[in-house]
């Protein structure tokens, strides 16, 4: 509870990248959480964990000095002792001095602050772009000037997370903070990145700490931030943003790499991503369809919807015998590609036509639906277009 206490302190006096109490830094175990900064791993996070040391050092040596001088004024100037209070009423150099400290102490902070804070806005002369797109609740990477782009989810195990009882699986080290095999946002190292932030639903915010970069991700803008990562390793982050039920499960981690192994991740994930890539014309057979859509709804949908597709009441619809499920099937097509406006249905555009088709198909022939149609990939590439 201290440590909780005193990191929570850290926090409030000026640190924008406090760990928060309930994340797990590199390597540590759970309830082992740390009482100050993560050791910053790029120039910008070493300013900014300077810049936060220097400011604590400055709040400090003001609260002792002003607590100092009040309660030695309170013991040596009591009442016991026959002291009389001294009259300041409208004393003009009183008035200047408590005036002109506490602005000589403001300009003195806010010289290295602004150099802080206008480097972390410099995003110019950058040798990679990514477009970072928040969705609830993962990642969207776009590597702009490759032709790379993948999702990137949570990968911890439901059974760490429901281990309400204890007798489940054992949280890992890096409970929370860790995503699907080969969906890390791969970077060079000593090599300026600069990312173009957005979102698909809600305010998302895209936070590592180690490498000194925080931005909110907002529906309709882009935004833009910088990290040059200045050692190979892996750095680990999560959504800063309240952004759903599912916020605390949408975690970010980084690779860096050495150039040279930077070029090979390159080479080799457009030679999977293109082996993985969906003929949109191909013709499926419908238990094919609802095989891999069952899938695609237990990764995407059933956070909100159920498995059982019962939805939550109050919250989120149920798609079992629902009117979208089994009513025209482009209305149902139409709602996963565009969302429903005024609820927290959002557009799915990011995933493939094979998997729309897919997912579909299945919420149209589970949980007693068995509207026997299905959907084909070419319809829903056609109805993007």
């Amino acid at each position: 509870m201290k440590q909780r206490v005193a990191c929570t302190l850290s926090l409030a006096l000026m640190s924008p990248l406090a760990w928060a109490a309930d994340t797990l830094p590199e390597g540590n175990q759970p309830g082992n959480y740390p009482l100050n900064l993560q050791a910053p791993k790029s120039g910008i996070a070493e300013q900014i964990f300077n810049l936060h040391s220097m400011m604590l050092v400055v709040c400090l040596a003001i609260f002792f000095v002003v607590f100092g001088v009040m309660f030695y004024s309170i013991y040596a100037h009591r009442k016991s002792k026959g002291a009389q209070a001294a009259h300041f009423h409208e004393n003009h150099v009183v008035e200047v001095i408590w005036t002109v400290i506490p602005f000589v102490i403001l300009i003195a902070l806010c010289i290295p602050a602004a150099k802080t804070v206008i480097a972390q806005k410099d995003s110019s002369n950058a040798a990679v772009t990514v477009k970072v797109t928040g969705y609830q609740w993962k990642w969207g990477y776009n590597y702009l000037d490759d032709g790379i782009e993948y999702v990137s989810a949570l990968a911890t195990p439901r059974d760490q997370i429901d281990n309400y009882d204890g007798k489940s699986a054992a949280k890992n080290a890096h409970y929370l903070l860790e995503v699907e095999p080969g969906t890390e946002l791969v970077v060079p190292v000593g090599k300026k990145v600069r990312l173009l932030l957005t979102a698909n639903d809600v305010i998302h915010a895209w936070w590592v700490p180690q490498l000194g970069v925080k931005q909110d991700a907002i529906p309709g803008f882009i935004r833009d931030a910088w990290f040059k990562a200045d050692a190979p390793g892996i750095y680990r982050g999560q959504c800063a943003e309240l952004c759903g039920k599912d916020h605390g499960f949408m975690p970010i981690v980084v690779r860096a790499l050495p150039q040279a192994d930077y070029d090979k991740w390159k080479a080799d994930t457009k030679a999977r991503l293109a082996l993985a890539k969906d003929d949109p014309n191909k013709v499926w057979a419908l238990p094919d369809l609802v095989a891999r859509g069952k899938g695609v709804y237990e990764a995407n949908c059933a956070a909100c919807h159920q498995a059982s597709g019962q939805g939550v009441p109050g919250s989120f619809p149920a798609l079992a015998g629902s009117k979208v499920a089994t009513g025209p099937i482009a209305d149902h097509l139409g709602i996963v590609l565009k969302g429903k406006a005024g609820t927290a249905m959002s557009a799915w555009k990011q995933l493939s036509d094979t998997d729309i088709a897919a997912v579909v198909t299945y919420e149209r022939n589970a949980w007693g639906n068995n509207k026997g149609d299905l959907l084909q990939p070419a319809q829903v590439k056609a109805a993007r277009q």
